[in-house]
């Protein structure tokens, strides 16, 4: 299987997590296992636990992290608590998570999340599950709407919706090139020119398939829980939702005193439960820029905890 991937912000990530020879660390998004073998490279006596929800990269990390103290679980993140207590452990000096699709996931053509390549319209990081076709052959137009708005933030969004429920009656949509004609047809020729007209549906749909959203809210207040007292939590996002869930709960746990200012004395008891690795979230560098491209969103955030 040639698992290609080049792990974003690699060097920055791994400074951030401050990673004890002795310490215990979760990776819940191994992928081609590049920031996994990193952490297990700089352990001695302490131990690594793998997650990955794609069997396809739960074999590949298996492999590459074979001869390091790791162990590596097939697992959606947001299960995090339940698949590390399956080996025994409950607390942790740092955890990762890198979200968004692999470029294995991407190049894959035939896994479907690629409008590049004609496949059929999968999208499932799992493996298992609803598929994007069955999304987008069931779903109300409002719901279409309300998928490609919110999660691809797509201008034209009720016109593709509109246009995918009157094609799925004449014949169902199965494939990518299907979709991508049908969205394709709803650009004016001047909007095509800001890059493939296919590309905010298609990863808003991937968003709603694999419940990306909703699994990193589940798992965050999970993940800081786990931390033992300096542990840290380093999350790479992609997108500007997931960021935004980020950093608004980073931003929770690092605030002290919610007391009315005109308070003599603080009532409430309240203290910071975590402090910020950085002030402002990590981006890639030109240097980074130039050998990939898909780095140019990738925003890295990392909370202490006290």
């Amino acid at each position: 299987m040639d698992f290609k991937h080049i792990s974003v912000l690699l060097d920055e990530t791994i400074n951030s997590l401050d990673i004890k020879p002795d310490g215990i660390y979760i990776d819940g998004t191994a992928g081609g296992a590049g920031h996994s073998r990193e952490i297990a490279k700089r352990l001695t006596t302490g131990r690594l636990i793998a997650l990955d929800q794609d069997p396809d990269a739960v074999k590949v990390a298996t492999e590459r992290l074979s001869g390091y103290n790791a162990t590596v679980i097939e697992s959606n993140f947001a299960d995090m608590k339940n698949a590390v207590a399956s080996v025994g452990i409950e607390t942790v000096d740092g955890i990762l998570l890198d979200l968004g699709v692999s470029s294995y996931q991407l190049d894959n053509g035939q896994r479907g999340f690629s409008y590049k390549y004609d496949a059929p319209l999968d999208m499932r990081m799992s493996q298992s599950g609803t598929t994007a076709a069955d999304l987008v052959n069931t779903l109300s137009v409002d719901e279409l709407t309300k998928i490609f708005r919110d999660y691809g933030e797509e201008k034209f969004a009720y016109k593709i919706a509109n246009l995918i429920t009157k094609k799925r009656d004449i014949s169902k949509i199965e494939t990518t090139t299907q979709l991508a004609d049908i969205i394709a047809s709803c650009y004016p020729a001047a909007a095509r020119r800001d890059g493939n007209p296919a590309r905010k549906c298609f990863q808003a749909l991937r968003i709603a398939v694999n419940d990306e959203l909703g699994s990193l809210e589940r798992v965050l207040d999970t993940a800081f829980e786990m931390l033992k007292t300096n542990g840290v939590l380093s999350i790479i996002t992609f997108h500007s939702l997931e960021d935004r869930i980020v950093k608004q709960k980073f931003k929770e746990y690092c605030t002290g005193c919610t007391c009315p200012s005109d308070f003599p004395v603080c009532v409430c008891g309240k203290t910071p439960r975590g402090v910020l690795q950085f002030r402002k979230p990590i981006t890639a560098s030109e240097e980074e820029l130039s050998i990939n491209q898909r780095s140019r969103s990738a925003k890295l955030r990392a909370i202490k905890k006290l």
